[in-house]
């Protein structure tokens, strides 16, 4: 049967493993977008990711870790936005301080609240399972159509379904829109677009809580739908993924998801790659198979990086001219 084949697994897998990616990218774009480098998207991953494990395994309710997750990420969004905005201050450091704050302030939460070395205890019942279509037991014995509609079209999470149908509307906003406008027009020239009547600031704070509401998706999808629990540093990366996704894509929407896709592709062979024995080689070490993402990372940052144009304005504090 075609589902045997290690290359559905790895189709399968790719989406399966995008979303946490897709989301993150899509946040950064926003935020970067406006003019403000965003690079406490980890931070905001695993302080959204422990929070929606946690109340989701308190009420035992998906949909409130989903909520709480949000809250969190979004006040760390504003918090972000009001040291790099209203303060000008350094959004590296800024994005940084995060990052390290967020990575021992779970660790220790976590601890506290469940004395299990760091992480939440399982889920269980309050995880948010799959979608299974209609019709998919009565296709599922037609080769290929029965495994494409039952596991690659069907058979995930609504987070996934939702990760893939923000990748259309977020091109509409950013190209399409008049939010979008002001959106690009504060990141490449926030004094043109202040002398045409733009509130620069409101749009980058705007901007700012859009991201955060994002990378909360990405944290929730960790915690309640692939793992079924919180783990220390559990994000492993995915923020700086997300933002080398976004230099892949030259901060557009839809090249930043390929991209996205692309990093889900070489995590998902990583993973099919683990305990395998390959001919004339024999079995590859873990640590080895799991630089794959991070190599290939690598490797595209240091193809692109020239070819890619970042908004002009992005990392200048806007003072207004007066």
């Amino acid at each position: 049967m075609f589902e045997d084949l290690h290359l559905a697994s790895i189709v399968v897998a790719t989406i399966r493993s995008a979303p946490v990616l897709i989301f993150a990218a899509l946040a950064g774009l926003f935020a970067e977008r406006s003019g403000v480098i965003d690079l406490a998207l980890e931070g905001k991953i695993l302080a959204s990711a422990f929070a929606s494990a946690a109340v989701a395994y308190t009420t035992q309710n998906p949909w409130y870790g989903v909520a709480a997750g949000l809250a969190v990420s979004a006040t760390l969004a504003l918090l972000q936005g009001y040291v790099s905005i209203t303060q000008k201050g350094n959004q590296l450091v800024a994005g940084i301080a995060i990052n390290i704050a967020v990575s021992g302030l779970t660790f220790v939460l976590a601890q506290f609240f469940y004395q299990q070395g760091g992480r939440t205890p399982d889920l269980g019942g309050a995880r948010l399972f799959d979608i299974v279509l209609p019709g998919t037991a009565a296709l599922a014995n037609v080769p290929f159509i029965g495994w494409f509609y039952g596991h690659v079209i069907g058979g995930h999470s609504v987070l996934v379904y939702l990760a893939f149908a923000l990748i259309p509307l977020v091109h509409w906003v950013v190209y399409h829109s008049r939010f979008g406008l002001r959106l690009r027009a504060c990141g490449e020239n926030p004094h043109a677009a202040d002398a045409a009547g733009v509130n620069v600031v409101a749009t980058r704070y705007m901007a700012m809580l859009i991201a955060g509401v994002l990378c909360s998706f990405s944290g929730a999808y960790l915690a309640i739908v692939q793992s079924g629990f919180f783990l220390r540093d559990m994000s492993a990366g995915a923020g700086y993924l997300a933002l080398a996704a976004l230099v892949f894509g030259n901060w557009r929407p839809i090249h930043t998801a390929l991209g996205c896709v692309m990093f889900g592709f070489f995590s998902a062979v990583q993973i099919q790659m683990e305990g395998v024995d390959l001919p004339g080689v024999g079995r590859i070490p873990g640590s080895l198979i799991q630089m794959i993402p991070y190599v290939v990372t690598v490797i595209v940052l240091a193809g692109l990086m020239a070819k890619s144009v970042a908004p002009k304005s992005i990392g200048k504090p806007f003072v207004k001219s007066r």
